[in-house]
């Protein structure tokens, strides 16, 4: 791996969820003190963050920004991870739609999810963790892609019976890790930074 390629794996982007132009509430600082703030999604890892902004720019809900490493930043200049709860009510409503967005600009790699899935236990396989997906579903899915690599979202409904919006459940699946930190298995969010640390 070239220089260049750990590098650009370095920088972290996110999507803004929520844009608070009057900074945070329980910021206790007086209001020409506090700094445009907000909320962001990690792209590849689902991480949440709360974002301090430049005043100079004005963002808008879905704006991609930098959050990681802090010399990468233009209109960021703080984030710090937080978890769901502590978002903002606007940013929880806008997470979904963000995250959908996600894995429907990242077909791809969300596909390749259903062709690499694999055994965690000899009793539990990676697709049984996405809701809706018992044994028999997971069998199909295991069968069909012997056969041949599924290549989208839409192949995967023609030729799996049964798995209908293979995208959605992917949705519901990153939500729920999002939203519940004790769940024993995460697969998609802070999977980044997971690799990273084996």
């Amino acid at each position: 791996m070239s220089e260049a390629d750990g590098d650009e794996t370095d920088v972290r982007r996110a999507v803004v969820l929520d844009y608070l132009a009057h900074g945070l509430s329980d910021d206790g600082r007086p209001q020409y003190a506090k700094s445009p703030a907000g909320y962001a999604v990690g792209i590849e890892d689902f991480q949440l963050y709360q974002v301090a902004f430049d005043e100079e720019e004005r963002l808008t809900i879905g704006s991609e920004v930098v959050v990681e490493p802090p010399a990468e930043r233009e209109v960021v200049t703080e984030a710090h991870r937080v978890e769901y709860d502590d978002l903002s009510s606007g940013a929880q409503s806008e997470l979904e739609y963000v995250v959908a967005d996600l894995v429907e600009e990242h077909e791809e790699r969300f596909v390749d999810f259903y062709n690499d899935a694999q055994p965690i236990t000899l009793r539990l396989h990676q697709l049984n963790l996405l809701p809706g997906i018992g044994k028999k579903l997971r069998n199909s899915i295991l069968d069909e892609r012997k056969r041949k690599p599924f290549e989208s979202f839409e192949e995967l409904s023609d030729r799996v019976s049964g798995l209908h919006d293979p995208d959605q459940i992917l949705v519901d699946r990153i939500l729920e890790e999002l939203r519940d930190d004790d769940l024993k298995y995460q697969t998609f969010v802070g999977r980044r930074e997971q690799e990273q640390n084996q």
